[in-house]
């Protein structure tokens, strides 16, 4: 039975989130944007990973790719995340609308490089973006990632590439099925995990 217990939240969330009350209302983990393209790091990063790790919560970092150099982008994050074996990792590979969007060659490179640091394929987040760029192909490298929907609708559709979601964003806060919002946080993107809480709380970061 999948869980309801995490969000996912940037600079687009503000700066007065309560995590601790999120945990009151039944959230387990928090997975944070950290980085965008090769320089870019988001401003409410290390305020949040603190509060968030001070609350008891699991942690989690994602970048926002661009179209640019796959490696340098993995090297940006990984620089700035600095993640342990407690932290999940992701690559967000989705249509940028401020500039040239991440090819499938710059994805494969970040995310292998992910794997030869940290010994582990980060997850891979997207939704009609990798759909388009795939098809029905199965891509030989980013089939090692674990996947992440993102779809706004009653029913989750995965891409050939995967044969199941590992999490499902069903929700910005606004569109997607219901509950929409968190208390202390507000509406924001919420997320399915594919097992039970228990399941949740072992699969996290290893």
């Amino acid at each position: 039975m999948p869980t309801n217990s995490i969000i996912d939240i940037s600079h687009h969330n503000g700066t007065r989130l309560r995590f601790d009350k999120a945990k009151a209302a039944g959230i387990a983990g928090v997975i944070q944007k950290s980085t965008q393209g090769e320089s870019y790091v988001d401003a409410t990063f290390k305020s949040n990973r603190k509060a968030v790790l001070l609350a008891d919560l699991l942690f989690g970092a994602y970048h926002f790719g661009t179209g640019a150099n796959g490696v340098s982008q993995a090297q940006h994050f990984l620089n700035t995340v600095q993640p342990d074996e407690n932290t999940v990792v992701v690559l967000d590979f989705e249509d940028n609308p401020t500039g040239s969007s991440m090819t499938l060659e710059e994805a494969r490179a970040f995310v292998t490089h992910i794997h030869d640091k940290l010994g582990r394929w980060p997850g891979f987040y997207s939704g009609h973006t990798i759909k388009r760029a795939l098809g029905t192909s199965v891509d030989p490298i980013l089939k090692n990632c674990w996947f992440w929907l993102a779809q706004y609708g009653p029913t989750a559709v995965v891409p050939p590439c995967w044969s199941k979601w590992t999490m499902w964003q069903y929700t910005d806060g606004g569109v997607g099925p219901a509950p929409h919002s968190v208390d202390g946080i507000g509406p924001c993107d919420r997320d399915y995990y594919v097992g039970t809480d228990a399941q949740l709380r072992t699969w996290w970061g290893k």
